[in-house]
């Protein structure tokens, strides 16, 4: 069995006294390819947030690569491998794309100079986007600012790569396009968590599903078992399976 690279050990996250996750148990081996399938209000971003250190759980630990990184921050766990791109894309404005993703190489990985600039042209490259490099970022298009968003994150150097709804507000032939890209990230070997509500999209390219509902992992296992899960076509349709 690969190693597990990314974990939540009974975690709950609750704002006043709305428990929006409730003792989650989660894990990710190495290699891995996992999707996130849920109603809205599930939990699904928060969990996300919780795992990139972007919010602090209210009991529960945060494993990254073996050690404990509750207490640590988003910039941290960074630097040790976890990267996550944005539901809605967040250039930063006034830069090129090419700019944009050299800050995610300098910082992120920190490199800079030539070695930076190798890792800004790498995840250009891989993410199609050399033909725009020199385009402000607030110039260019939805499917561009995806791709832009999982450029700056490959610029990171990521090991566990956290997707969220990268897929969403994109045609059928652009959500194609950053299948293929994704494809290529697992055959590299980055562990990769992706919250999509497109779930055949999901389906291409995850070998396991996991569904939450109010705050709960309520099935985990086989993409198409998942689906055909009484609790999850419960959550999803609110009646049981004829």
């Amino acid at each position: 069995m690969a190693p597990t690279v990314l974990g939540a050990k009974q975690v709950s996250k609750r704002f006043g006294a709305l428990a929006v996750l409730d003792r989650v148990d989660f894990h990710v081996q190495e290699g891995e390819a996992i999707g996130i399938v849920g109603p809205n209000g599930a939990g699904k971003t928060t969990l996300m947030n919780v795992l990139s250190g972007t919010l602090t759980p209210s009991d529960g630990h945060v494993e990254l690569l073996g050690e404990d990184v509750t207490a640590s921050s988003a910039a941290d766990r960074c630097h040790r491998g976890l990267s996550k791109t944005h539901q809605i894309p967040l250039p930063f404005l006034g830069m090129t794309v090419f700019e944009n993703i050299y800050v995610a190489a300098s910082h992120g990985a920190a490199l800079t100079g030539e070695a930076g600039y190798e890792l800004t042209y790498e995840s250009l490259k891989l993410c199609g986007m050399l033909a725009i490099a020199n385009r402000k970022a607030e110039t260019i298009g939805l499917l561009d600012r995806k791709r832009l968003e999982l450029a700056r994150a490959l610029a990171t150097r990521p090991k566990i790569l956290l997707l969220d709804e990268i897929g969403g507000g994109l045609t059928d032939a652009e959500t194609s396009e950053l299948v293929e890209t994704i494809r290529e990230l697992r055959r590299r070997g980055i562990s990769i968590v992706w919250i999509e509500h497109i779930v055949h999209v999901l389906l291409q390219v995850v070998e396991r599903l996991i569904c939450m509902d109010a705050g709960r992992i309520i099935a985990d296992g086989e993409p198409i078992a998942v689906m055909k899960d009484k609790a999850v076509v419960e959550a999803y349709l609110g009646r049981t399976p004829e």
